[in-house]
């Protein structure tokens, strides 16, 4: 099996099974309890905290855990709402995690605007430098599409902020960025960034949520007040160290350069396939949006899965809704986006698997296309 939707899920490395044990089974104490064993384990998490610190490249601020990235992206956008005659700015191409919500809050009577996106895919600069001023209270823009692979530029959204919206909080989905797109917060003006263990071979069930500025945040649920009263429930404490081993144990540039390699050696041989149509805006290494014209991009990924290559249709969280809004927003003919597919890699593959995967889309497709021709 060849496993190329790594954007919808990686596969958790072996390495954060035993600290699964560990945490689970031996060190398995309540981190909010008031026994000796209790504080060492609330020790641990404080310490990781400063750990994801670190590797975000933040120089102050705070990590929350959470549950999943939906709940990272919730609890920044709810969190950041507050009474009086506020804006509140969003991409087109955002996650639905985010882009639901947005719809939600226009719904319920706040001033929301779309911005949309370029023909690369990112965030159109222009158009969001048009909505920006005094009133805008929040901002949220992803760092990397989770369809296509493009990067938005956060310096030159920091700067637009800065000087447009000052007051403003600019709440970042890095979901698709951290641990594999090389940055540092501290060179940013993020205020709020989300991001998840199980993109990057940790497990399921935990995420992040950086938050530069505590009071800019509110609590969504009442409870116990852990994590500064902002999120309140028993931490998921093996989740959160299996999250910091997943991370301990990823190179993101040595990780980035192999998986452009991949890429490229894809592209390559899809390239070489009449009928066959990349979508490679040349962003992120690791997702890329590839139209099979004439096949319907459903058709392939169930072909493709029975010679045993798993390819996604987008987002995993929408995947069965009919059509894909980023693509359309893009610009991308409703023809092609019908007959469009993702291919996600990770760091992890060999070339082998890579050369192998091409030669199978490529025979699946003609064998289609001969059959319905």
């Amino acid at each position: 099996m060849i496993y190329l939707d790594n954007a919808g899920t990686t596969k958790m490395f072996d390495e954060c099974v035993e600290v699964h044990r560990i945490f689970s089974c031996q060190d398995f104490y309540n981190p909010s309890a008031l026994s000796a064993q209790s504080m060492q384990v609330s020790k641990k998490i404080s310490e990781t905290e400063k750990f994801f610190l670190k590797k975000l490249g933040a120089d102050v601020g705070n990590v929350l855990f959470t549950g999943c990235a939906t709940e990272s992206n919730n609890l920044a956008i709810k969190g950041s709402l507050r009474n009086g005659d506020w804006e509140y700015v969003f991409s087109e191409g955002e996650h639905p995690s985010v882009f639901n919500v947005a719809q939600k809050l226009a719904q319920d009577g706040h001033v929301v605007h779309f911005v949309p996106l370029n023909s690369k895919g990112e965030v159109d600069l222009q158009a969001l430098e048009k909505v920006l001023n005094a009133k805008t209270r929040l901002i949220s823009i992803m760092h990397v599409s989770n369809e296509t692979g493009a990067i938005n530029d956060l310096v030159a959204i920091s700067k637009l902020k800065e000087r447009l919206c000052p007051r403003a909080i600019l709440h970042v989905d890095g979901v698709q960025g951290f641990m594999k797109i090389p940055f540092t917060l501290r060179k940013t003006g993020v205020d709020l960034y989300s991001f998840s263990a199980h993109k990057i071979h940790g497990p399921k069930g935990v995420a992040g949520l950086y938050v530069k500025n505590k009071s800019a945040l509110k609590e969504l649920y009442q409870g116990g007040g852990q994590q500064y009263g902002l999120r309140s429930g028993t931490e998921n404490v093996s989740g959160i160290m299996q999250f910091r081993k997943a991370v301990e144990l990823i190179d993101i540039d040595k990780n980035f350069t192999h998986t452009l390699e991949l890429k490229h050696l894809l592209n390559d041989i899809l390239a070489k396939c009449d009928g066959v149509k990349i979508l490679d805006f040349e962003a992120s290494p690791y997702i890329e949006s590839v139209i099979f014209e004439g096949v319907k991009g459903e058709t392939m990924l169930h072909a493709l899965n029975e010679k045993g290559v798993i390819v996604g249709l987008g987002s995993a969280c929408s995947s069965k809704k009919a059509g894909n809004r980023v693509l359309e927003k893009i610009g991308i003919a409703k023809d092609e986006i019908i007959s469009s597919v993702r291919i996600s890699f990770n760091a992890y593959q060999t070339s082998e698997e890579i050369e192998e995967a091409g030669k199978v889309i490529c025979q699946v497709y003609r064998d289609i296309k001969e059959r319905v021709s």
